[in-house]
């Protein structure tokens, strides 16, 4: 049972909580060690300069990614592109821009011709010459170039020349995704206080109390919740009649934000949260009041477990997808047994994920073909898009397409997503909206929900749409969050919920991961490559990251065995999880990094999936587990 009696806590705004670890080829390791260890420093600075090495290193590990996908990008554009007239060439060069909007300037050369595309302005052309002048010389010697990052009128360029037998090209690439990546970690990591400036008007308390607090900079964010000020939100015994709404207008200046069934989100312009609160409970005996709360966006030396010895064995044998970023970005797949685990079951593209996040940019090409129809509560009359770049970051770690030469792998071959905008373009939105968007998912289909969201407050509405959820068999998943404490971050620290912490790739918790008697399971949640808005990628970190492996495993599981209730997939992912930490659950990891081998043996049944690997593995999985 898990242990959070904390009656009256508020339900903040989900923030969408990014965190960022270790990678292998990302070199977080060794530029952490650049930063003051944590002994020598205060907890709240030691924690604070993690938190910043863990952003610069998402930076340098999403400049990484960059260049190697415009690489690749354009020795496809060199091979399959046709010489030909001026005019040809220079229609084909335009157009390749245009798929790409992050090349701002290119020159292609050939044998028979040359032609340019883009323009580069006054200030960047004096930043960018010199490096282009070095470009053309490295092509010209049949050598590949790629520049340092340089800034222009306080943007970030890079330049890069590629080249093939018959022609070659040189260009000005925009470095804006790595200083989208800077922003978003700053507020996702809580380097920076919670709320900023923005639309809503916002008390901060301590949670679990009424008693004001004031958020000055990032690490008071784990201590206190936020609501808006100005509203409440009530729950009636029933709907209330236009005669009594009326009535509510008059007598305190009311307008109705959003009304579900009995529920309603009242504003006022001449009474404050507590007011309302007060007058509600006084003259009405709803069946609750609460504040309108807010959320906000939000990694040891192992066992041998089945998991590692079929990577140890499997050798040539192992599913290795061909994505052009896999093999030397994404240490995360192969530390959960991806790889052998989809021996066992790839997906199904009748289960679907709703990812309840910042939206979704459906026209990626590495998620084409894997969205269904979703839904934009803040915007009803606005397709479910993403204007911050979260949600899109989510959905490839489930999603994006395998084994298609593009970008990255994620964790199912087949799963489809449902993008639910459940928040808005600062990464925030209210627990109301977080409660529709799952009422939502489960009303249209959804098999998982993935909540990479949340606050230190509990809302009886949200808790009501997951209980709502659970009972219609949805499993919900939620990151913990990105504050480094033990506080019960919700909805991850709700019973039908399974809370999620993150792991660096040396198996230890990320230093940014909550932990708690709450916690399930943990995930991979440092410096993970995934998709991006603009069609890019891009390294995130947090127990945002997290959560989606173990929403894409329970995606999994349920391909693989369709006859399991929620509950029961909850408790095989618990079960077969890989102990970390103490021996048995702990409340660093839970019950342990998930193990996607582990679930899916379990989930169909261990002797009769051994039949899908070698015999020399098979024979080594049955000594292990005892069958010979």
């Amino acid at each position: 049972m898990r242990r959070y009696a904390w009656a009256g806590i508020a339900f903040g705004i989900a923030a969408v909580l990014l965190a960022i670890p270790l990678l292998p080829s990302f070199t977080h390791r060794g530029s952490r060690d650049s930063a003051p260890p944590p002994s020598a420093l205060p907890p709240a600075r030691a924690e604070a300069s993690y938190k910043l090495q863990t952003m610069k290193n998402d930076m340098q590990a999403t400049e990484r990614l960059a260049r190697a996908q415009v690489a690749k990008d354009f020795r496809v554009f060199l091979t399959q592109s046709r010489l030909g007239s001026s005019s040809n060439n220079q229609s084909e060069l335009s157009a390749f821009l245009q798929k790409h909007p992050e090349i701002v300037y290119a020159e292609w050369k050939h044998r028979g011709g040359a032609a340019k595309a883009g323009k580069l302005k006054a200030g960047e052309i004096k930043e960018a010459s010199s490096y282009l002048a070095q470009a053309r010389a490295a092509v010209r010697k049949s050598r590949s170039f790629s520049s340092p990052v340089f800034q222009a009128k306080e943007k970030s360029y890079f330049a890069i020349g590629e080249h093939s037998e018959k022609n070659s090209i040189v260009a000005v690439v925009s470095g804006e995704v790595i200083q989208a990546v800077e922003r978003h970690q700053r507020r996702n990591l809580r380097l920076i206080p919670y709320p900023p400036e923005g639309r809503y008007r916002i008390e901060s308390v301590v949670p679990g109390t009424n008693a004001e607090t004031t958020v000055r900079n990032g690490e008071d964010n784990g201590n206190a919740s936020h609501f808006s000020i100005d509203e409440v939100v009530v729950k009636f015994r029933k709907p209330l009649t236009e005669k009594q709404l009326l009535q509510l207008r008059k007598e305190l200046d009311l307008t109705v934000v959003k009304q579900t069934r009995s529920i309603y989100v009242f504003r006022s312009k001449k009474h404050d949260t507590g007011e309302l609160k007060a007058y509600f409970k006084r003259e009405w005996n709803p069946v609750f009041v609460e504040p309108h709360y807010l959320y906000l966006t939000n990694e040891v030396h192992a066992r041998e477990t089945t998991v590692k010895a079929a990577e140890d064995n499997a050798g040539e044998e192992a599913l290795i997808p061909n994505d052009t970023l896999y093999s030397e970005y994404q240490w995360n797949l192969p530390e959960i047994a991806t790889e052998a685990g989809w021996k066992l079951a790839k997906g199904n593209p009748d289960i679907v994920v709703a990812v309840l996040d910042t939206g979704v940019q459906a026209d990626h090409p590495d998620l084409k073909g894997r969205i269904v129809k979703g839904v934009n509560i803040v915007d009803p009359s606005a397709d479910p898009n993403d204007d911050v770049g979260h949600g899109t970051h989510v959905a490839g770690i489930i999603a994006a397409e395998v084994n298609n030469n593009e970008g990255v792998a994620g964790m199912t071959w087949y799963t489809k997503i449902m993008p639910v905008k459940v928040l808005d373009d600062t990464g925030a939105g209210s627990t109301y909206s977080v409660a529709e968007g799952i009422i939502w998912a489960t009303d249209n289909g959804a098999h998982v929900i993935n909540m990479s969201l949340g606050n230190y407050a509990q809302a009886e509405f949200l808790h009501d749409a997951i209980k709502y959820a659970h009972d219609k068999g949805v499993v919900l998943v939620a990151a913990s969050g990105n504050d480094n404490t033990d506080r019960p971050g919700f909805p991850a620290a709700y019973p039908e919920v399974l809370a999620v912490a993150a792991t660096d790739p040396d198996e230890s918790r990320a230093e940014y991961s909550n932990y708690g008697d709450y916690i399930d399971v943990a995930a991979p949640g440092s410096s993970i490559p995934s998709t991006y808005p603009g069609s890019r990628y891009a390294a995130l970190s947090g127990t945002s990251m997290a959560s989606p492996h173990v929403a894409a495993l329970v995606s999994l599981v349920r391909s693989a065995n369709p006859d399991m209730s929620n509950e029961e997939v909850m408790e095989l992912i618990r079960k077969t999880a890989k102990d970390l930490g103490p021996a048995g659950r702990d409340i660093e990891f839970g019950f342990g990094q998930i193990d996607v081998v582990a679930a899916l043996q379990s989930a169909q049944g261990f002797e009769g999936s051994l039949q899908l690997f070698p015999s020399r593995v098979r024979e080594k999985l049955e000594r292990l587990n005892g069958l010979k």
